[in-house]
Parts: structure tokens; C-alpha cells; sequence
């Protein structure tokens, strides 16, 4: 080999991974892009929809979703699914409205108690996926019917009022500072610390490598059971917190309140180019496509459409998501054949 050809092989290499990285760079513009012409149509049509309470009421019903949404590209990443969340912040929302119901109880309680609800729940998943290596569609399918039934048991009936909460835990589910809603705050910190954790850390890299190829990372000494329990448990501790943040938000609860939300957060996720296979994606692009999908719903009232259609539009937009994704994996994976190849 040439002293030429030695140079040209990392060269090669950084342009292949470069060539990844704007690809998927591009989708999280694109979602942006679709955004901005979203909010343009939508303001044309109805100038109150950028109101300032209509702003910030988009952004609290982007808040729960998107940090779902966090939790769950973490999973996806690593080629598993977490099917339980929405079940996991039904209960957590009602027996921590069922706590501070009781009295004696602050906002700090109510966080730590539904977080840690959300963990033992995230601990039973990620244990039964990467140890006892039950399928996750399996493993989160059966918990979400036991987690819900569990959160109907404990109901029995009953539902829990804004009158019996304590004011803080309301003020931190209306209030914000200058305007920017404190569920907000507290979505784009978590997203802004996973992010840059999966992006600089070696144990963050490690979860794209198990879902790119499970057993290549584990010849290359990645700890693969761990890193996908490790997964699972940070969506649980998320979905606990996205509980809490869903009692502070609405006050009045009952039993299994997100029901359906698990499909809900996994097409977010989808839509913000997290690949179902697993391997591909960022928060950032999940939290976006959470936003996208509230944004279309808000827009869809304000047109006075059929409730309908924002289902139909959330499907349409998952089955476009997933096909891009395979599209573009052929072509890169092309791209990188041929890289390899000239450089090779």
C-alpha cells in the first residue's frame, strides 16, 4: 500500500461518517422546516394561533409528550421499544395525587415518589428484556396491561381534584418564567443533558453501537445487557417524572389518564428520525417530532378539524417516517459500500 492510499483511508472513513451525520442533521431541518410551514398556514388562517397563551399552551402539551419522547429514542436506539410508559404515567399521576391528596406531602415527595414508581417499573422491563431476553415487544405489552390494571385497582373508581393538591405542584404545572413554562424548562434541560451524554460520553456511544449490531458489541466488549437495562430504566425514571408533570398540569386525574400515549410517543420518536431498527437518531429529533405532532393537533382545533384527521395525519406521518428511514439506510449504506470500496 502507498503512502498515499495509507493517508486516504481515514480521510475516507470521515467523509462516510460525516456523510451519515448530515443526512440525519437534515431530517431534524427538515422537521423544523415543516414546522415553521405549519405555523404559517395556521396563522394565516386563524392570527390568534401565535397568541402568547396559544404559544404556551403548546408548549405544556409538548412538554409530557417530548419527554417521553426522550426516554423512549433512548430505548429505540438500542433496538427495543418501551410500550408501557403511557400506563406507567397513569399510575404514577394517580397515586401521587393519591399522596399529596392525603396531606402533609410537598412537591419534592410527589417528585421523588413518582420517580421512583417510574424506575421500578423501568427496573421490571429492562430486566426481563436484556437478562431474561424476552422479546421488548412482549415484555412492555404484558406490563402495560399490569401496570394499567394495577392503576384501576388502586382508582376504584375515583379521580383526584386540582382542590386537593397543594398550590406549588399546580404553579409548577401553569407558571414559567418570562413567559417559557417550567414543564418546558425542565424538558428542554432533560434533553439538552441526554443529548449531549449520548453524543460524549463512551457509555452513551454504546448504546448506538447495540443497536446497530447487538452482537458486535458485544464482541467489542460492550456490556449489552447492562446498556439496554440502563435504557430502560432511564425511561421509566422519565415516565415517572412525566407523570408528576401530568397531575401538575391538569390537576384533576383518574385512573389511566395517558392511555393510548404509547403509540403516541413512539411515533414521535419515529417522526424525529430515531430509527425503529435501532442504531440511528437524536433527542433532539424526537423531542422536535413530539412538537410537530402537537402543533398539528393545535392547529387542527383552531381549523375546527375533525379530531379524526389528526389520528389519520399521525399514522400518515409514521408510515412516511419509517419508509424514509429504510430509504435513506439503503443509500447511505450504498454510499458507505462504495466508500469503502475506493478507499479499501
Amino acid at each position: 500500500m502507498t503512502a498515499v492510499a495509507a493517508g486516504e483511508r481515514p480521510a475516507g472513513r470521515r467523509g462516510a461518517r460525516a456523510l451519515v451525520d448530515l443526512v440525519f442533521r437534515a431530517r431534524e431541518l427538515s422537521l423544523v422546516a415543516a414546522l415553521a410551514v405549519l405555523v404559517a398556514v395556521t396563522t394565516a388562517a386563524s392570527p390568534n394561533f401565535l397568541s402568547a397563551q396559544g404559544v404556551k399552551d403548546i408548549f405544556l402539551n409538548t412538554s409530557i409528550l417530548a419527554l417521553l419522547a426522550v426516554g423512549q429514542s433512548v430505548v429505540v436506539i438500542t433496538r427495543n421499544i418501551d410500550l408501557s410508559v403511557g400506563s406507567v404515567v397513569g399510575l404514577v399521576a394517580f397515586t401521587t395525587g393519591r399522596l399529596l391528596a392525603d396531606g402533609g406531602h410537598g412537591v419534592l415527595t410527589a417528585l421523588v415518589f413518582g420517580v421512583a414508581i417510574g424506575a421500578a417499573c423501568g427496573l421490571v422491563n429492562g430486566l426481563l428484556v436484556s437478562f431474561c431476553r424476552v422479546p421488548a415487544l412482549v415484555v412492555t405489552l404484558g406490563t402495560l396491561y399490569v401496570v394499567q390494571g394495577l392503576g384501576h385497582y388502586i382508582a376504584h373508581g375515583r379521580q383526584i381534584n386540582a382542590a386537593d393538591l397543594p398550590p406549588g405542584l399546580l404553579s409548577l404545572g401553569n407558571e414559567g418564567v418570562l413567559g417559557v413554562p417550567y414543564l418546558a424548562i425542565v424538558t428542554l434541560a432533560v434533553m439538552a443533558a441526554t443529548g449531549y451524554y449520548l453524543r460524549s460520553y463512551p457509555s452513551g456511544r454504546d448504546l448506538y453501537a447495540v443497536g446497530s449490531s447487538p452482537e458486535a458489541a458485544r464482541l467489542a466488549g460492550v456490556p449489552v445487557r447492562r446498556r439496554v437495562l440502563a435504557a430502560y430504566l432511564f425511561s421509566g425514571v422519565l415516565a415517572g417524572l412525566a407523570g408528576v408533570m401530568w397531575l401538575a398540569r391538569f390537576g384533576t386525574v383518574v385512573a389511566d389518564p395517558a392511555r393510548g400515549w404509547e403509540l403516541l410517543v413512539v411515533s414521535a420518536v419515529v417522526v424525529g428520525g430515531v430509527a425503529i431498527v435501532g442504531g440511528v437518531g437524536t433527542v433532539y429529533g424526537a423531542v422536535l417530532g413530539a412538537l410537530l405532532l402537537t402543533t398539528i393537533g393545535s392547529a387542527l382545533v383552531v381549523l375546527k378539524v375533525n379530531a379524526f384527521w389528526q389520528q389519520a395525519l399521525t399514522g400518515a406521518l409514521l408510515l412516511l417516517a419509517i419508509t424514509v428511514d429504510r430509504v435513506l439506510a439503503v443509500r447511505v449504506a450504498r454510499l458507505l459500500r462504495r466508500r469503502s470500496v475506493r478507499y479499501g
